[in-house]
């Protein structure tokens, strides 16, 4: 098909599955599935995303002290896929996408990609043309531009393209042969706990963190609740209106999506903090990074004590556990131990959220 022709028909598709996405599956707390169009966090489920994390999560070596990937992921997929005696492109690809990481080290950030997107079907169509255009080019359509733009800031280089061509190769043959059946499995082994997150969220938690929303420009967006993530969530912001928080999908305890949720929402207030903070020196070395890292699980436990304090200790006990720390002694201490931030930083993150809080 010709490229200017298909974009329109990708463009078309686009703006549907993005109107269809404002009225997401959502959760009521009586556990019946219904379409609610006035939420403004909606709590929601999308496989897409989960498929293309799982890609990533089979592939990259998390050694974070907060792990991205719930701890025991790859092990257990990798366990699971070979009592079914399963292999699938995803396997026989692994050495070689694997190795380009090391040459371009921008392919990681390819992990928030599915969170511009609706579907796997509306993914795939727009890296296709994205493919066939060689990175962009005129398209005549500017939403789709803005695909492309989102696309090229991971994938800008010819081989860069290229790794992305395999990967979504590999994920396609994976979906079809394994992914898809195992994500309906688990996700409904999960079912009551999605909906119990979804309850407490919209019933208790969303009204104490709308003040803090509204005030840092994060109004409305989807709260995704990812099968694949650890305590290390996935956040992409469009506009106040339009943004994309991925956190765990809960197993036992559905507070966890909410602890996730607090850690990442306090990002732009860490990120001005640090950057406030630290010397152009620490940030070429990369000591700001670290800061912002453990800044983001200190801000969310300043976070939940000025509008949930009852989450507080939950809250230091999960990303201990997630640190693979013991939960001995004083915990609050330990979380400063283990998550350690000059003290001029961390003043300037609390000082910086109870300005926010204060705010009209």
């Amino acid at each position: 098909m010709h490229h200017r022709l298909l974009a329109r028909r990708i463009a078309r598709t686009i703006v549907l599955v993005t109107l269809a996405a404002c009225t997401p599956q959502v959760y009521s707390s009586d556990g019946v599935s219904v379409t609610q169009r006035a939420v403004a966090w909606p709590v929601i489920t999308r496989s897409h995303v989960d498929l293309w994390l799982h890609g990533y999560a089979m592939l990259l070596r998390d050694t974070a002290t907060v792990p991205v990937f719930r701890r025991g992921y790859r092990d257990g997929v990798r366990a699971e896929k070979s009592s079914r005696a399963i292999t699938t492109l995803l396997d026989s690809n692994r050495e070689r996408l694997q190795s380009r990481f090391a040459l371009s080290p921008g392919l990681v950030n390819g992990q928030f990609l599915p969170l511009y997107f609706a579907s796997w079907d509306q993914m795939r169509q727009t890296i296709d043309l994205f493919l066939r255009s060689n990175g962009g080019g005129g398209t005549g359509d500017r939403a789709l531009a803005q695909y492309f733009s989102v696309l090229s800031q991971s994938f800008a280089t010819a081989s860069e393209r290229e790794w992305l061509r395999t990967f979504v190769e590999s994920l396609e043959d994976e979906r079809r042969k394994f992914y898809q059946d195992h994500w309906a499995r688990e996700h409904g082994r999960r079912a009551a706990h999605v909906r119990a997150a979804d309850s407490l969220w919209q019933n208790v938690y969303r009204p104490r963190f709308r003040r803090y929303l509204t005030n840092t420009q994060q109004e409305a967006g989807d709260f995704v609740l990812a099968l694949t993530l650890g305590g290390e969530g996935r956040t992409v912001n469009f506009s106040a209106r339009q943004n994309a928080v991925a956190t765990t999908m809960p197993d036992s305890t559905p507070e966890d999506a909410i602890f996730v949720f607090a850690h990442e929402v306090t990002s732009p207030i860490v990120v001005q903090a640090v950057n406030d903070n630290t010397t152009p020196s620490e940030q070429r070395s990369g000591l700001s990074a670290r800061y912002v890292t453990a800044g983001a699980v200190r801000a969310g436990a300043v976070l939940l004590r000025l509008i949930a304090p009852e989450l507080v200790e939950g809250y230091v006990r999960y990303y201990l556990m997630q640190a693979n720390q013991r939960l001995t002694g004083d915990l609050n201490a330990r979380l400063a131990e283990v998550f350690p931030l000059p003290e001029i930083v961390a003043k300037a993150i609390e000082r910086q959220l109870e300005v926010v809080l204060g705010g009209i």
